[in-house]
């Protein structure tokens, strides 16, 4: 298809409009107004449950040793923790997924993306503040004893105690080594420091090497490029590795006993379609406010088959694990599947089967055809429905090892949403707004302007 010669200005740069800054800054104002009211609401409940079950303690052993449980096995600031916990897992795969999205498009040499890679570019710089909360939130629930990972506690390391646990004890390797089972789990911690410098630093000079094309030569441009098409094969080598093992470290440690090889590929999944989708949208959301003109539907097009076949790999992944750990049918297992659909008086029993629809159904029907893939509409609607359902999806994967029964959806969940949504547009929009939206002297970039598909 021909398209008529229009000229386009490629030194454009995004406007950081005020009214949007105030209007972010008021959203993370209002959800953390709502957080912290949803979580004095629940704590209030927390605290009468409490004191009802210890009346009726007397009543029976029964009684007094749901009483017990509830006294100390469950305190209202771990809802708290786990609903930090679910949204910085969630902003840091998009914010890590725009990183991905770069060095793959330098190592493949892919031309049609030169002019949209500054989006996922600005996505990078979330980075450090959903790193900063995770160690807060490990930090804090480990010192206050209300952490939300079982594996940290003490006492079930200890062979003589009533609590010992065998099973825990076998893989404290990877948490303690090389202190004492049971102390401060300092490997934990220096993994979890590796995983964000790791990424923030090759995200960084990703960074700079681009900004560096925009003031110098042709040939000077091509050095810079090739700069980066090094630097994005070391990403792609580290992150293989920790996309996996931070998988393991942030979530699938929270079900200690449970395990599944499968687990790394399938929260990357997560994180790919989710943080994929947001570059679409933001990518729509700043053609309507009229930046990026030279971007067409062939660019979308191609947008829209990434979270097509992204939500189709991430299908594939889940049905592949439920169905190799349903036909195995062992206790260690089967139990992750079993607490969702079954336990925990049935609270998470219908997001299992919504996040199938929300994460596969959806998006199949939605942009299966050419036509709804070039559809700004229908790209905004297929995005919006991704992302929501990958908040549910990593709902599902961290509330039932964390606060069990007690979880649910109210003002405290949609306060944290706020605040991360609002704080992350504002990040993203002022990096946005401190470089050129096209990066002009890119080798490739007539090709991305003649793009058609």
């Amino acid at each position: 298809m021909a398209h008529e010669h229009v000229e386009y200005d490629l030194n454009e740069k995004y406007v950081f409009p005020a009214e949007l800054r105030k209007k972010l800054v008021m959203g993370i104002g209002i959800g953390l107004v709502l957080f912290i009211i949803g979580a004095v609401i629940f704590s209030l409940k927390d605290f009468n449950a409490h004191h009802e079950a210890a009346g009726v303690a007397h009543e029976g052993a029964k009684h007094a040793e749901k009483a017990a449980e509830g006294h100390h096995g469950f305190n209202w600031i771990s809802r708290v923790w786990a609903n930090l916990w679910v949204n910085s897992l969630l902003f840091t795969g998009i914010a890590v997924a725009g990183v991905f999205f770069i060095a793959v498009q330098y190592m493949a040499k892919a031309g049609w993306s030169s002019l949209i890679l500054r989006i996922p570019m600005a996505f990078g710089k979330f980075l450090p503040i959903t790193g900063l909360v995770m160690l807060v939130v490990f930090l804090a629930s480990y010192f206050s004893h209300t952490s939300m990972f079982h594996w940290t506690h003490a006492d079930i390391y200890d062979k003589a105690g009533k609590t010992y646990d065998s099973i825990i004890d076998g893989k404290a390797g990877m948490f303690f080594w090389p202190l004492d089972k049971g102390t401060f789990p300092l490997f934990w911690v220096i993994r979890f420091f590796a995983y964000f410098a790791g990424w923030y630093l090759l995200y960084e000079k990703l960074r700079a090497n681009s900004l560096a094309e925009d003031s110098v030569t042709d040939r000077l441009a091509a050095v810079n490029y090739d700069k980066n098409t090094v630097v994005a094969a070391t990403f792609l080598v580290f992150f293989g590795v920790t996309s996996s093992t931070s998988a393991w470290d942030w979530v699938m440690s929270i079900d200690t006993h449970w395990f599944s090889t499968m687990f790394g590929w399938y929260m990357l999944a997560s994180w790919l379609v989710t943080g994929f989708s947001v570059i679409t949208l933001t990518i729509i959301l700043l053609k309507e406010q009229g930046y990026l003109k030279m971007v067409n539907e062939n660019h979308l097009h191609d947008l829209g088959k990434f979270m097509f076949g992204l939500s189709i790999f991430w299908t594939y992944v889940w049905f592949s694990q439920f169905l190799l750990i349903y036909y195995a049918n062992i206790s260690e297992e089967t139990i992750y599947f079993k607490e969702r659909l079954e336990g925990f008086d049935g609270v998470y029993a219908p997001m299992l089967p919504m996040n199938l629809v929300i994460n596969f159904l959806f998006p199949l029907l939605f942009l299966m055809t050419r036509d709804a893939k070039r559809k700004e509409i229908f790209l905004k609607v297929a995005a919006f429905g991704i992302i929501i359902g990958h908040y549910l999806d990593f709902f599902v994967m961290v509330m039932p090892g964390t606060v069990g029964e007690h979880g649910g959806f109210g003002l405290m969940e949609i306060g944290c949403i706020m605040m991360f949504a609002c704080g992350f547009v504002y990040v993203v929009a002022n990096t946005l707004s401190k470089a050129p939206l096209i990066p002009k002297n890119h080798p490739m970039i007539e090709e991305s302007l003649a793009h058609n598909i």
